[in-house]
């Protein structure tokens, strides 16, 4: 019976092209313009760690002015970021299972021996070897370094896989040698594809940015007093004559997670934090009230307001904009269908039930739909690349995943469905004597 619902469809079409066709542009302009806004929005308030959410922590400590907040919009906010000191606290501490520390770096960073490739200027990522097992990020080859390598400040860096390709053509580069800033460093892993979206581990400095291309040793960096590459900031006046005293200083500029794995670890890391500020309030710091907090990576984002209202706005006003092209629709079918009156009377009076005439109004206006939604995902695809084209540092939230996809062919379906409820039950109650005699 569907087959032939569908031959009806298409012989309705091949008499009404122009309407068919008005149809199917209503339906794939509101599903282009919802295509492209929910392919962003979708990526924008993902979770690229969702899996581990009940396990991470973003830490904080709230050391900033007594006399103003961090955020006066959210006074009860402390920090994002946290100093030099606090980050050694946290890599100190027994508690977690894993912990890590991260900030910015950039670098130069050359070819080995006999490898002709140019210099490069790169970003770096200047953090702890549990941050790769904390982050689910993917090698290519090799690993990460280990603990020893932390503790002991080795030249050791793993590249990203565009790295990877532009200094070593593609190659397994894992014990090989590159340069960064005139110093040699050990290639210990190469990253596989790996595009957190948003960046959840460090948002402040880019949340849709793509991950960094060097990772380094935190202890490193700090050996060689690199100096950060990123947000610092400071609430008060610091005397800092050089690299050790912007360690010792209040400024916050690092950012700091831990793996805690069950409630009793949260509790005891918690109570570690305020312990912490306690004995450092008797040094004379922390001059706030006690407000030390950890955010789960979901919660961490919305900290940061990484969906910005005016996003959700666009995306309401999408689905508006939708609406009012399903209703244009349903006035096209009411056209169609009632000019047809007359074949749809001599088909109930051959026998065909009210409810089988609606079946097939039904499903000639679903076919109308998903074409509607095919020639719409060309529309939104159309859009995401001109995004591509206009923002080319938001690369990664313009790219069409199957879940939207199947999700806009859902919409223009129902949509075409909804637009042809009154059209067809109008047409199921025309009565056939009044048409008959015209026949």
């Amino acid at each position: 019976m569907l087959a032939y619902y569908l031959k009806l469809a298409w012989l309705g079409a091949r008499r009404a092209p122009v309407i068919t066709a008005l149809m199917i542009l209503a339906i794939a302009l509101g599903i282009g313009v919802t295509t492209t806004t929910l392919t962003v929005h979708h990526l924008m308030s993902s979770n690229p760690v969702e899996h581990r959410n009940d396990v991470l922590y973003a830490v904080t400590f709230d050391n900033w002015d007594p006399n103003e907040p961090w955020d006066e919009d959210r006074p009860e906010l402390p920090p994002g970021d946290v100093t030099w000191i606090e980050a050694g606290a946290v890599l100190n501490s027994d508690v977690p299972d894993r912990k890590t520390v991260t900030r910015g770096v950039a670098f130069t960073l050359e070819p080995g021996s006999g490898v002709g490739a140019k210099p490069l200027m790169r970003d770096g990522l200047a953090t702890t070897a549990d941050f790769f097992a904390m982050f689910d990020v993917p090698f290519l080859h090799g690993s990460a370094w280990d603990a020893r390598a932390d503790r002991d400040a080795e030249p050791v860096v793993v590249l990203s896989k565009q790295t990877n390709e532009k200094v070593f053509g593609g190659e397994n580069s894992v014990g090989r040698t590159v340069r960064l800033d005139s110093r040699d460093y050990r290639v210990v892993g190469v990253l596989d594809d790996w595009r957190p979206t948003p960046k959840v581990y460090s948002p402040s400095s880019g949340a849709f940015h793509e991950p960094e291309d060097v990772f380094v040793p935190f202890s490193r960096a700090t050996q060689l007093e690199m100096q950060p590459n990123g947000n610092v900031n400071c609430w008060k006046p610091e005397a800092i004559g050089n690299f050790r005293d912007f360690l010792q200083s209040d400024c916050v500029w690092i950012q700091a997670w831990v793996e805690l794995r069950t409630p009793r670890q949260v509790e005891r890391f918690q109570a570690f934090m305020d312990g912490h500020v306690a004995r450092q309030k008797a040094l004379g710091r922390f001059p706030r009230p006690l407000n030390n907090r950890l955010y789960r990576p979901d919660a961490w984002l919305e900290r940061h307001e990484v969906v910005q209202d005016d996003n959700r706005v666009l995306l309401g006003l999408s689905f508006a904009f939708l609406a009012v092209c399903t209703l244009n629709v349903v006035g096209l079918l009411l056209a169609k269908f009632m000019g047809v009156a007359g074949r749809t009377a001599l088909r109930r009076a051959l026998g065909a039930s009210r409810r089988e005439v609606f079946r097939q109004h039904l499903v000639e206006v679903g076919a109308i739909g998903l074409v509607g939604g095919v020639f719409g995902l060309l529309l939104g695809a159309a859009g995401l690349a001109a995004m591509r084209r206009l923002y080319e540092n938001y690369e990664n939230l313009t790219q069409l995943d199957f879940a939207t996809a199947g999700l806009a062919l859902a919409l223009s379906l129902a949509a075409g469905v909804a637009a042809g409820l009154y059209p067809a039950w109008r047409v199921c109650r025309v009565q056939p004597a009044s048409h008959l005699k015209t026949q």
